[in-house]
């Protein structure tokens, strides 16, 4: 569907050129949780676009499946370091967004890759979050 495919093209650019604050304050990091993170006005505010992205995603093209276009895609492989930090650091979620981080955290492939990150041995430390 064309409509669906330049949605998919449009978030799938924006993740991969924006939300530099979420990224800062919230490295990837599949060994810890962090509950009750704050999150920094700047931060909040890409958060809350992320979740409005993924809410237009589902509520428009998403009735075949659980993922951001029903069937898992490009958009999808894009948010799914999202996700992870969404549950990592602990983002309050609700409805379509709760729905869809639960499904890439519970992707058999997604999960093989967030346990092979938490093998790694090797640890970069202006990356760890100090709370």
């Amino acid at each position: 569907e064309p409509a669906a495919r330049a949605l998919a093209r449009s978030v799938s650019a924006e993740m991969h050129s924006s939300f530099a604050n979420l990224r800062a304050a919230m490295p990837m990091n599949c060994r810890k949780f962090f509950p009750n993170y704050p999150l920094p006005g700047k931060v909040a505010h890409e958060v809350d676009r992320v979740k409005s992205l993924w809410r237009r995603c589902r509520e428009q093209h998403g009735a075949g499946g659980d993922w951001l276009f029903g069937k898992f895609s490009a958009a999808d492989a894009m948010f799914a370091p999202v996700a992870i930090r969404f549950q990592g650091y602990d983002v309050s979620l609700d409805g379509i967004e709760k729905d869809y981080v639960q499904t890439v955290i519970n992707d058999p492939d997604i999960k093989s890759w967030i346990e092979a990150g938490k093998a790694e041995k090797e640890i970069i430390d202006q990356d760890e979050i100090k709370i």
